[in-house]
């Protein structure tokens, strides 16, 4: 998701408004405990700050599809996420007066953290943890 500055750099703009709809691939969810993104939106702004950076605000919301941690059946979440971020603290090849940014790698990053350690698919609620000769231990259990 590339953002142009040149509008930004040359004071024609104050901001540059944001309002995307993601797509992604099985490449980009490869690696990670994604199933499947979807409904992914991204609304904001970029906007220059008194210092000459950038500044990014973002809402990004959406769903992801993880599987369940008993049945490991495809189970959705909701996700939303507030991004306030200095681009030239955080971007390492950011430089003042380039032309355009990628902000791409920031909004994955920001979704990657957002996965559950453990989601539970409502139709797992009912299965037994309890058996013959077997019983499901939880660590806060000795």
């Amino acid at each position: 998701m590339i953002i142009d500055l040149t509008q930004l750099n040359s004071s024609i703009k104050d901001t540059i408004k944001i309002n995307e709809n993601l797509s992604f691939t099985d490449e980009d969810l490869k690696g990670t405990d994604l199933i499947d993104l979807k409904d992914v939106i991204v609304d904001g702004e970029i906007y220059k700050g008194n210092l000459d950076n950038y500044n990014l605000n973002l809402k990004i919301k959406g769903k992801m599809i993880l599987p369940c941690s008993r049945t490991l059946k495809p189970t959705e979440h909701d996700f939303n996420i507030e991004i306030d971020e200095n681009l030239e603290e955080n971007q390492e090849n950011f430089k003042k007066n380039q032309k355009s940014i990628d902000i791409f790698p920031i909004i994955w990053e920001n979704i990657l953290m957002e996965i559950p350690i453990r989601i539970i698919n409502k139709e797992a609620k009912n299965i037994a943890v309890k058996g013959e000769g077997w019983e499901l231990i939880t660590d806060s259990e000795n």
